[in-house]
């Protein structure tokens, strides 16, 4: 094949009109917009998937994905219906699971519950749910986790972190002293005179916990 041919050839398909549009062939440009609620459901089954989650969870996943309120509260509502929404089974689950893996005492508890738009007498019932020998003893449980990396303190000194431990989990003071007083009663004091400050620390609620 000659030069002048095979140049000729090349000018020949790139001058080429372009193929009329097939008529066959689907247009996305042209397919109806997702609806709404379809679009909303698997946003809520998306996020249902990896925990459960509270209804005031679910609508601010929405509110950030510009889903119409009115869209929103419908489709919570069927979701509500079917099962796959209940703020009052969620909070049981949260606060068993918290509790048991975390170690959270009820007032930490109620707090989470709270920032995740659970009302007050759903996270109340849920909280109470934890008896106080199971709180006394999952209490303990962390006192005793504890205790071994403050066995060169004084009882005091260890008492006041323990109780601040135990205060950061939500425990409240009750539970705290009465845990860590008989924790420490079962282990000697490198000091005599810690147990005198131990006396005065967890018979004042005004005591530094740091």
């Amino acid at each position: 094949m000659g030069l002048g041919q095979g140049v000729g050839r090349r000018r020949s398909s790139r001058g080429r009109a372009p193929e009329p549009p097939d008529a066959d062939r689907p247009d996305h440009a042209a397919d109806p917009p997702a609806d709404p609620e379809s679009v909303a459901r698997t946003i809520c089954l998306n996020l249902l998937t990896t925990r459960a989650r509270s209804r005031a969870e679910l609508a601010g996943a929405l509110a950030r994905k510009d889903v119409d309120d009115d869209v929103a509260g419908r489709v919570l509502d069927r979701l509500g219906a079917a099962g796959l929404v209940d703020d009052a089974a969620f909070a049981e689950q949260w606060v068993s699971s918290r509790h048991r893996h975390q170690g959270l005492g009820k007032r930490a508890l109620a707090g989470e519950l709270h920032r995740k738009g659970v009302d007050r007498e759903t996270a109340t019932t849920a909280v109470e749910e934890i008896g106080r020998d199971d709180e006394r003893a999952r209490a303990r449980a962390l006192v005793d986790r504890r205790l071994p990396s403050l066995a060169r303190f004084e009882h005091a000194v260890a008492a006041r972190r323990l109780v601040g431990m135990l205060a950061r989990k939500g425990y409240d003071a009750g539970v705290a002293y009465g845990v860590v007083r008989e924790a420490l009663a079962e282990r000697p004091s490198p000091d005599e005179t810690g147990d005198e400050a131990l006396d005065d620390l967890l018979s004042d609620p005004d005591a530094d916990h740091r």
